[in-house]
């Protein structure tokens, strides 16, 4: 019998990609999150701000630590990012950053972005010492009601 979290072990190692290095990462979970939301530009598309990576660092409790002081277990979870400058060329529109605009200032910078919840081995998350479990639900909506009734002579007739 397989078992139950099987399922949500590998969504979220699919989810993080942790094990796959970050040049190589599929544009899939975490990674498409960053990619559908990056860059960002100002409205004179003088400066944008890149998405280049993310990384998921350690946790600083263990597991049984976090149980024990009712904390979550989790990790920080940092992205590297590059805001680039653009100077508008003499005489030329900023509409295009390639055509209208040369780089004058790139800064790269890894930024803190939050606590990470984890999963465990077993397929659970610690949530403020408590273990948790995440179990899909399948919603089943009504589909096609069948009715039968009889006609005044006899037959039966069928709806939907």
């Amino acid at each position: 019998m397989p078992y139950l979290l099987d399922l949500q072990i590998a969504s979220f190692s699919d989810f993080l990609q942790l094990n796959t290095p970050a040049s190589s990462r599929a544009n899939e979970g975490l990674q498409a999150v960053f990619k559908g939301i990056f860059p960002i530009t100002d409205v004179h598309n003088t400066m944008s701000l890149e998405f280049e990576e993310y990384s998921v660092g350690v946790p600083k409790y263990s597991k049984e630590e976090c149980i024990e002081r009712d904390m979550t277990y989790a990790a920080p979870l940092k992205a590297t990012l590059r805001l680039d400058h653009f100077e508008k060329r003499q005489g030329k529109s900023t509409k295009e950053k390639s055509a209208g605009a040369e780089l004058k200032e790139a800064i790269r910078q890894q930024v803190f972005l939050g606590e990470l919840p984890l999963m465990t081995d077993s397929g659970t998350f610690i949530i403020n010492g408590a273990e948790r479990v995440i179990v899909s639900q399948l919603h089943r909506s009504p589909g096609v009601f069948f009715g039968e009734e009889t006609h005044p002579n006899g037959k039966l007739l069928f709806n939907a």
